[in-house]
């Protein structure tokens, strides 16, 4: 089966968050099961192709390669989407031409595949004008699309004067198709125009259908519920392994736990925290935005850090920023904060932390939970999303601790909960043991990704568009 697989992230090439870890470790997964796939991205600024096949050994697959669209106007910036004030404002501009270069590329290659996997907003465009621009063509005739809504939340969202860039036809722009609200909605559009669309969880496709989670799509997305499905994400054990990670300041296994309790140590000394082994150290990578649990978090945090330490390691909004930096100017031995994107200390987050906080308001599937397992870190998050299918509470049997409802007070009682247990030497020892037990390995889940693919090309499309020339 041929596979393109169109992502504006991929790792080690580029990220900003599991997008990029997906993207870096699912094409992978599919051609050890025999796809032969083609990864298509921009050429961000900064990316050094060779080198990062080099190192991450890369070149050692024959199945897979990798395909980078350039236009240094467009992608030689600093960050990928924008800058922590906002959005750049001709991001419908950059991505449209990824897109159709993707499709041109692809007919350039002489590769013409079976399904075409896009992923999130930014490749959605593939897809659409797979199916606009392309309709009539021989060499895509047997090519079905696919979307993968990593995050609804983040949906592409343009004023409608930008509309004549996309070379789409006016008649596309109303609310069944690219139409939202009198604005265009890339996201939407490429729900409506793919062949199937899923999503990061099995819970998180059902949230979806709902108002609550649905983020205005939610009737788009019900209209396709019999093309739509729930596939969890998984974690790439090569990349996150504590007994092979070259970040640790020491390696570590399950049954040489002592190497766990050196790493706390040797970090807490590092960020300038207070070297204690008995203090509960609570760890964070991630997004610092509302959908990430920050605004209760930040409320949160002064009692927290009257009692345990904490670590958080990411970016986003700027107001948050400024929240959390005055809490760390005021406990500067029990937080240390780090604005910024950074391998090196996400991995030692996870291998030397007590605890990992994912507090999500929603989480489509969320990876850093899998990661913490893996590296016999605990964790503490809301029930939501993908968190409910992989987190189950300690005191059911579970590895961690869930929070019910999305407050502070009850991400404190979790906390608590944690810090309880962490007393309890023994007790503690074997859930740590437990959970570096359980796997979420990428096999599993490009079965089903192949499964799903099987499904597409062995069906009819069931999308009705309208019959008129390009």
């Amino acid at each position: 089966m041929k596979v393109a697989f169109c992502s504006s992230e991929v790792f080690p090439f580029a990220k900003t968050g599991g997008l990029a870890d997906v993207s870096g470790a699912l094409p992978f997964a599919l051609a050890k099961q025999g796809c032969t796939v083609k990864v298509f991205m921009p050429f961000y600024k900064n990316i050094k192709p060779q080198k990062m096949y080099d190192e991450y050994g890369y070149t050692k697959e024959g199945s897979i390669e990798f395909y980078f669209i350039r236009n240094d106007s467009y992608f030689m910036r600093d960050a990928l989407y924008g800058t922590p004030q906002g959005d750049y404002p001709d991001n419908l501009e950059r991505f449209s031409f990824y897109s159709k270069k993707v499709l041109g590329l692809l007919k350039k290659l002489n590769f013409s595949p079976d399904i075409i996997h896009s992923n999130d907003w930014q490749a959605s465009l593939v897809n659409i004008y797979l199916k606009l621009h392309y309709k009539e063509d021989d060499f895509f005739r047997n090519t079905k699309s696919v979307l993968t809504l990593h995050n609804l939340a983040y949906q592409g969202i343009f004023e409608k004067e930008k509309y004549p860039f996309l070379e789409i036809p006016k008649s596309y722009f109303t609310m069944h198709y690219l139409e939202y609200y009198g604005k265009i909605n890339l996201l939407k559009g490429g729900i409506v125009f793919s062949d199937m669309v899923n999503t990061v969880s099995p819970t998180y496709a059902k949230q979806i259908q709902t108002p609550d989670y649905g983020c205005g799509l939610d009737g788009v997305l019900r209209e396709r519920r019999e093309s739509l499905c729930g596939i969890l994400n998984a974690i790439d054990y090569n990349v996150w392994n504590p007994r092979t990670d070259a970040f640790l300041y020491r390696n570590y296994s399950a049954g040489t736990l002592q190497g766990k309790a050196f790493n706390k140590r040797k970090f807490q000394k590092e960020l300038g925290l207070k070297v204690n082994k008995n203090s509960l150290l609570l760890g964070m990578v991630s997004r610092l935005a509302e959908q990430k649990g920050v605004d209760i978090l930040s409320k949160a945090l002064g009692h927290i850090l009257k009692k345990y330490q904490i670590v958080i390691l990411g970016l986003g909004d700027e107001r948050y920023h400024q929240i959390l930096k005055k809490k760390a100017n005021k406990f500067k031995e029990s937080f240390s904060l780090h604005l910024k994107f950074d391998e090196v200390l996400a991995h030692r987050i996870y291998g030397c932390c007590d605890c990992f906080l994912m507090p999500s308001r929603f989480e489509p599937c969320g990876l850093s939970q899998m990661i913490s397992y893996q590296y016999g870190t605990i964790p503490v998050v809301h029930h939501t999303g993908g968190l409910i299918d992989t987190v189950s509470d300690a005191q059911k049997g579970g590895g961690g601790f869930v929070f019910r409802r999305y407050n502070p007070q009850d991400l404190i009682s979790a906390v608590e909960r944690a810090e309880e247990l962490f007393r309890k030497k023994d007790m503690w020892l074997r859930l740590v043991k437990k959970v570096t037990q359980y796997n979420f390995s990428w096999e599993a889940t490009a079965d089903k990704y192949i499964k799903m693919y099987k499904k597409m090309l062995n069906s009819k499309s069931e999308i009705r568009i309208l019959e008129q020339k390009i």
